[in-house]
């Protein structure tokens, strides 16, 4: 049969998907395990995921170079004959804390497992912190950081995460010269002993795997004691936003950075699908409304874009674009007449669909491998939402209305509830 290259071919749209399920198990001492069990190459990532990040840490920084130093020495190797261990296995490993979290994530061959988990109990419960390594790491950071502080679009991030929840809030601290110098290999020491080493965590495997990756990790990880999660420290968010924008003067730069956002709705929020497609309408996919407006009418830019983004105690809307720096105020006005039009004119039926048949395509094509289904049911068991969110998902998108647009528009995009950052010129 010749293909007809003049004729689109048939699509028929998507209304429900069902997940891989997880499987949950339990090891001898409590560890929660949650497998996805999806594939065809025997290749598989486990993740150890503590709950304990710059949330809990004392000074600026503590989490992220605990575990960014964990496989620098152990009790019984340097960082060199481990570096040459999991490279001898053909295995990767990724160090990573956020405000909320600390994640171990092992990526490996199936049969290599046996040799490898005990390894990583070993960084769990052995880690030394090598002071020389730990200034190596530093003045690593430093340099980084130096350059990175010559950039509009990082200067304008780290403003408008301070100014939105408190430089003195884990979500609005941020590295600096001064805190970077701070910290003692004994802070990382203290950290790791009260937030990693004998505590609690969760594992998720995904790839290949069956009971005998679980009773692997039971072998290894289940018997020990651990003990359960500390309690954490309270934090204040700022009360309002500050009245003026924050100019972040670079008068030397041909651009301008804009950061423009509040905090905004978490996902079990009644309202949550109702900003999620109207953020999307806005400013989530390069059909926008931004998009249309600034880049392809106005040409002030190569891109803008409008997000939500959660942590776990916390959501935010935020808005981003750089520009030529004539054109910094007049982008801020373009972005407030496009909120005003959505919350005084009803978006066409037409529009929403389109907007909402990508959202549903984005999902529905980043289900193809074992590890972005496992993201997916990672968000839910983490973030304790509903055991069928995501069979729901495609339907609550499409249950939003022009009417739902509107109302959230006025809800929760109001212009003088933002908060407005910009980092080079105005």
């Amino acid at each position: 049969m010749t293909l007809n290259r003049n004729q689109a071919p048939d699509f028929q749209l998507t209304d429900t998907i069902s997940l891989i399920p997880v499987a949950t198990h339990t090891l001898d001492n409590g560890i929660p395990v949650y497998v996805i069990t999806a594939g065809e190459q025997p290749v598989v990532r486990i993740e150890w995921i503590f709950e304990a990040g710059g949330w809990d840490e004392l000074l600026p920084n503590v989490s992220t170079f605990t575990l960014r130093m964990l496989n620098e020495g152990t009790q019984q190797h340097t960082g060199a004959e481990l570096a040459e261990f999991f490279d001898q296995y053909g295995s990767f490993l990724e160090l990573q804390a956020s405000s909320d979290r600390s994640t171990v994530t092992l990526y490996a061959l199936r049969k290599h497992l046996p040799v490898l988990l005990p390894r990583i109990q070993e960084l769990l419960q052995e880690a030394t912190f090598p002071a020389e390594e730990l200034e190596v790491q530093r003045t690593i950071a430093l340099q980084t950081l130096q350059v990175n502080e010559e950039k509009t679009s990082f200067l304008a991030s780290r403003g408008f995460r301070e100014t939105l929840f408190g430089k003195g809030h884990p979500y609005g601290k941020n590295q600096t010269q001064e805190n970077l110098k701070a910290f003692s290999r004994e802070d990382l020491v203290n950290f790791y002993q009260s937030h990693l080493a004998g505590q609690a965590f969760r594992v998720f495997v995904a790839g290949q795997v069956d009971e005998t990756e679980v009773q692997l990790l039971n072998q290894v990880f289940g018997q020990q004691s651990v003990q359960g999660a500390k309690p954490r420290p309270a934090y204040e968010f700022p009360a309002t936003p500050p009245e003026k924008p924050l100019l972040l003067d670079m008068p030397e730069k041909m651009q301008s950075t804009l950061r423009v956002g509040k905090r905004s709705v978490n996902r079990v929020h009644p309202d949550y699908y109702k900003v999620l497609v109207t953020n999307e309408i806005f400013g989530g996919y390069f059909g926008s409304r931004l998009m249309k407006n600034i880049r392809e009418e106005k040409g002030f830019t190569y891109g803008i874009y409008s997000q939500l983004n959660h942590f776990a105690q916390a959501s935010q809307l935020v808005i981003g674009t750089d520009v030529n720096k004539e054109f910094t105020q007049q982008t801020l006005d373009e972005i407030q007449k496009e909120l005003v039009r959505l919350q005084t004119e009803p978006v066409p039926l037409e529009e929403l669909q389109t907007a909402q048949n990508f959202m549903i395509g984005q999902f529905v094509g980043s289900l193809n491998t074992a590890f972005e289904i496992a993201d997916r049911h990672k968000i839910r068991i983490l973030n304790q939402l509903p055991d069928d969110y995501y069979e729901r998902h495609i339907e609550r998108i499409r249950a939003v209305t022009p009417e739902d647009v509107q109302q959230a528009a006025q809800t929760y995009f109001q212009w003088d509830s933002m908060i407005e950052v910009v980092a080079g010129g105005k």
